[in-house]
């Protein structure tokens, strides 16, 4: 329908609403808020996988060490395992040395103090290092007796003790005493005796000018 203004007079215009902003201020703070917290956990996030990547980089290094470590140990090990077998060659040949050092001299020794000793002879002489293992026959314990005197006099033995002494069953015609004898080599014997022995040649008085 057409309306027609007769009287000439000017309708007022209506007056535009204020638009209202207090409801738009709560949307605006919300977004903002949710814009930092964007950037928040993305720092935090970013921080953390730092952090992450550099302890799973140090785990790696750690466990490589780790690794050549433990091969390190075992060369190690291999190396005291084949020393624990040098030394006990070296060893064993020292003592093969020293147990052939002073064999003829041992010998002598041991034939006269048999010698010195009447009714005894020797079945066998056996040597580990300073120990003797000293088995024989006599025809009395007597001279069992006088040969283990003669073995402590002599200077060269030492802890000479009878470990067994008992008649042979085997020979019931002749009384025979069956022996073993422990003893030990005097470790200054040698030295004893290489200091008493007289030197080749003395020195000649010095001429008075």
């Amino acid at each position: 329908m057409i309306r027609i203004n007769l009287l000439g007079q000017v309708k007022p215009k209506s007056a535009r609403r204020p638009v209202d902003t207090g409801a738009a201020l709560p949307v605006l703070f919300i977004g903002i808020g949710a814009a930092l917290g964007v950037v928040v956990l993305g720092f935090f996030y970013y921080t953390w996988q730092k952090q992450l990547n550099q302890e799973n980089a140090q785990i790696k290094r750690l466990t490589a060490e780790k690794t050549q470590l433990e091969q390190t140990k075992q060369q190690v090990e291999a190396f005291e395992k084949q020393k624990a077998v040098l030394l006990q060659r070296v060893s064993t040949i020292e003592q093969l040395q020293r147990d052939r050092t002073g064999g003829q001299e041992l010998l002598d020794m041991v034939a006269n103090t048999v010698s010195r000793t009447e009714n005894l002879w020797l079945t066998s002489l056996n040597r580990k290092g300073p120990a003797l293992t000293i088995n024989g026959a006599s025809a009395s314990i007597n001279a069992v007796a006088n040969f283990i005197t003669a073995m402590k006099r002599s200077g060269y033995f030492q802890k000479v003790e009878i470990k067994e002494s008992k008649q042979d069953d085997k020979n019931m015609a002749v009384q025979t005493f069956l022996f073993e004898i422990n003893a030990e080599i005097a470790p200054s014997a040698a030295q004893s005796k290489a200091a008493s022995a007289p030197s080749s040649a003395a020195p000649a008085p010095a001429k008075k000018g």
